[in-house]
């Protein structure tokens, strides 16, 4: 899409939780962002509301022909549509203005395509393309005619279309077996690393995640104001004050309407978020549309199967927001949530600590007696937990921690192991929740 103009083509339909205002400001401007990103360059924008799209161009047969008018008279080279087009339509719309159509999906996996580093998501961006592709060949054929393979690929009497089809399909098992490998070796990579807690940086696009990751953890990833600025995973040590060392994640950013299929292609990538104790979803605080995308989020999330699992709402760029009630209608909406600034540093202490006390609600304060011989165990509580006391009789010690729910397993297996919850001298036994300010055993590189 280099040097290309396009003009923007936006529907709200009937059923469509945006508002009119919404349409003709935030949904295109976030179109615009992406075409932008992608290369092209927006000459002109064009709108509609419909109680269902038309079956045969998706928009009224008198908005076709405004689009036609606009497209010529802005002597645009594409029309992007932020609505997903049927193969049917995106044909008759290109027979209809003249150049080509592209819909809001095309437009981000070209954007996923230019930005994809490692080798895993590039086969994840392939994949995701091809299948997006194959109902589509019939408009496409001739750019996928170099696929071809050679001399005998080609059997009696086939068509030029089913020899690109077939190997399309080949191309996409293929991949499809590939990442699946990969998808293994991340999941053995990532249950690797459960003696260590884990945090995961969710949230949508350009809200500002690797720049609170290179905040945190001065990991130097790039943190671009750009739609997709980062599709691979980076993980890094984050010290957290009165804890010590987690593990942090930064992820690929989701957007409204993320294609289902680059999801499922991703399923790798975003194997650090699956396997997280806590997510960190951070949200732009100074975008009208904050609701929108945080809303978004949770539906992606849902799609992967973690809708449920605990986590901090970290609303960013505080330094940028005009509109300050828009801050405290956020915060009445999600009281538990904490306003920071990843450019200024502003809140970021307040987030360890939320972050130091949601990790700490599956910690166990535990009274664990066993033989005194069992250097094993004693060695497992001092790695795994934060050993507070321990005392010695008659061949036996008694060991006061505090460890994490996951790692109960082996106290578990001892026929000559006694564990009870922690029982202090007033008798009572204590809180299930560590004090976040106590030191952990486990603050080793």
């Amino acid at each position: 899409m280099d040097s290309e103009t396009a003009v923007l083509v936006g529907v709200q339909l009937s059923d469509s939780s945006l508002s009119g205002a919404s349409l003709h400001t935030d949904v295109l401007d976030e179109l615009s962002g992406l075409v932008e990103t992608a290369g092209a360059s927006v000459v002109a924008r064009l709108t509609q509301k419909r109680d269902a799209p038309d079956k045969t161009t998706y928009i009224g047969r008198g908005k076709v022909e405004q689009l036609k008018q606009l497209v010529e008279s802005a002597d645009a080279d594409i029309v992007v549509f932020d609505n997903d087009l049927s193969p049917a339509q995106t044909r008759n719309l290109e027979q209809a203005v003249g150049v080509k159509v592209l819909d809001r999906t095309e437009v981000i996996l070209d954007i996923f395509s230019g930005r994809a580093q490692t080798h895993e998501s590039r086969l994840a961006v392939e994949l995701a393309q091809l299948e997006y592709s194959l109902p589509r060949l019939k408009r496409m054929w001739t750019h996928l005619s170099r696929m071809k393979m050679g001399v005998g690929m080609r059997g009696p009497g086939e068509k030029q279309l089913e020899t690109d089809r077939r190997l399309v399909e080949k191309r996409i098992s293929d991949l499809r077996r590939d990442l699946e490998r990969i998808e293994k070796r991340k999941e053995r990579e990532v249950a690797a690393r459960k003696d260590r807690m884990t945090v995961s940086l969710v949230g949508y696009t350009n809200a500002g995640k690797s720049t609170i990751m290179n905040q945190l953890t001065e990991a130097k990833v790039l943190a671009e104001d750009k739609l997709f600025a980062t599709l691979d995973t980076c993980t890094r040590r984050w010290h957290l004050s009165g804890w010590g060392p987690v593990l942090l994640s930064d992820t690929v950013g989701f957007i409204r309407d993320l294609p289902h299929r680059l999801i499922a292609s991703f399923k790798a990538t975003l194997e650090e978020a699956r396997q997280a104790d806590l997510l960190i979803h951070v949200a732009d605080a100074s975008n009208p549309a904050a609701l929108d995308q945080i809303v978004a989020v949770y539906e992606v999330l849902k799609e992967l199967g973690i809708e449920e699992k605990d986590t901090v709402l970290a609303l960013n760029k505080i330094d940028q927001v005009e509109d300050p009630p828009r801050v405290e209608t956020l915060l009445n909406r999600y009281p538990n949530a904490v306003a920071v600034s990843a450019h200024t540093g502003e809140g970021l202490s307040k987030l360890a600590s939320k972050v130091s006390e949601a990790l700490s609600r599956d910690f166990l304060d535990l009274e664990v007696e066993f033989d005194a011989g069992n250097g094993r165990l004693l060695a497992y509580l001092s790695e795994f937990g934060e050993v507070l006391s321990r005392t010695f009789a008659e061949n036996r010690v008694t060991v006061h921690c505090r460890i994490a729910q996951k790692h109960m397993g082996p106290l578990r297996d001892g026929d000559d192991t006694r564990v009870q919850p922690y029982v202090g001298l007033n008798g009572k036994i204590h809180d299930q929740e560590p004090s976040p300010e106590s030191p952990r055993i486990d603050e080793v590189a």
